[in-house]
């Protein structure tokens, strides 16, 4: 029978704006190749590619606490616009240095557009419903990320990165345009947020469901981050399957298994996952190490496998994760709690950018990924203390 969700008009015109936002947004996941050509090393990869995360780390607690005093659409109107005109920026500059900018102005762009959207979203769940819900959410998300490095890079290899930035920027003004039809949701409830809002999201950031989420972002940051410059080392040309392999594990759990996150709860599916998700950088760390350049060994099945094994945990981490903070957050803070969520996964995302830029550029990627996976079993052991709550109210 099919769920009540699907059937709801604002559900579905909010899953569909997201799709176009990270069709947009995600054909810039090739970047790292484009910064090589112009002479940047991995560390320059890291700073331009995790400025994004570290914007989001800055503004998405900021910004909370005022898409839960004013409403929300303001919010994705303000963001859909900003990373449209950024998108505008390598149609008329291409250095290292505008896609820095770029890509902060992306971050700020995303992180006033994703807190208001995700919340407008979470607004209309029922509780009862509201892992699988913000699953099949994401599964847009997930749809624009296999195909946006699919078309992306056989756009790049006959047209050049220019192309691809202006389609990117095309397709910017598609969410603009669906969020002006958006519903207004959730009514502003005040003008300000209210007093003390800084000492409750420190609060928040403490709590150990929100530090599951760094280590969640680590992983999720760093392969996306240098997984392009690897396979480039080991002379492999079909990078986009490995984002085709994670994106359709992650939509096949959350459209089959996505209702697990409601009926068993969310620690039980979040435990095996962070596991799960340990397992694809050890397995990237076997390549580093045993295949070089002029080896005959197959690389690319390995990498389809490693995409199946991050997207499939990340298809159960990003709605399981989600859940449980909105089950701990009363109403009247959710975006506040959804923003402080998103940040600390973009801690993770930025540190992960950042910090292995600088290992990779001085030890190489097979010890890169051999002490990522380390720190990724460390989250995982983390979050086996994760609080069982009771069912939220709607």
């Amino acid at each position: 029978m099919p769920s009540p969700i699907l059937a709801h008009n604002a559900f579905v015109r909010a899953t569909l704006t997201n799709f176009f936002f990270s069709l947009s947004l995600n054909g810039y996941v090739l970047l790292p190749l484009h910064i090589h050509a112009l002479g940047g090393t991995e560390i320059a990869i890291g700073i331009v590619m995790g400025v994004f995360s570290a914007v989001g780390i800055v503004c998405q607690p900021l910004v909370g606490p005022w898409v839960d005093a004013l409403g929300r659409r303001a919010f994705m109107i303000a963001g859909t616009t900003l990373v449209l005109m950024a998108s505008l920026l390598p149609l008329f500059f291409d250095s290292i240095g505008v896609f820095a900018l770029v890509r902060a102005l992306h971050g700020v762009g995303f992180s006033v557009y994703f807190v208001a959207m995700f919340s407008f979203v979470v607004d209309l769940v029922p509780a009862t419903q509201r892992g699988w819900a913000l699953g099949i959410f994401g599964v847009s998300g997930f749809v624009a990320t296999a195909v946006a490095p699919l078309f992306g890079e056989w756009i790049v290899r006959r047209l050049g990165f220019r192309t691809l930035f202006a389609i990117s920027a095309l397709l910017g003004a598609v969410p603009l345009a669906l969020v002006l039809r958006l519903g207004r949701g959730r009514r502003a409830a005040a003008t300000a947020p209210a007093p003390g809002w800084m000492l409750a999201g420190l609060e928040d950031v403490v709590q150990r469901h929100m530090v599951v989420s760094v280590f969640f972002g680590l992983g999720s940051g760093t392969i996306f981050a240098f997984l392009p410059t690897f396979a480039q080392s080991l002379a492999v040309t079909t990078l986009s399957l490995f984002y085709t392999a994670y994106a359709g594990a992650a939509v096949a759990v959350r459209v089959f298994g996505g209702r697990l996150i409601d009926t068993h709860g969310r620690r039980a599916v979040i435990v095996p996952s962070m596991f799960l998700q340990a397992s694809a950088p050890a397995l990237l760390a076997v390549v580093g190490i045993l295949v070089t350049r002029t080896s005959t060994v197959p690389v690319v099945p390995v990498l389809f496998l490693a995409g199946l094994l991050s997207g499939g945990a990340h298809g159960f981490l990003y709605p399981g994760l989600a859940a449980l903070v909105t089950d701990l957050a009363p109403a009247r803070r959710r975006a506040t709690a959804v923003g402080v969520f998103s940040a600390m996964f973009l801690v993770g995302q930025a540190a992960g950018a950042f910090t292995f830029g600088w290992i990779a550029h001085a030890l190489g990627y097979a010890s890169m990924w051999t002490i990522l996976a380390s720190s990724l079993l460390a989250g995982a052991a983390l979050s086996m203390g994760l609080p069982r709550p009771a069912p939220a109210r709607a």
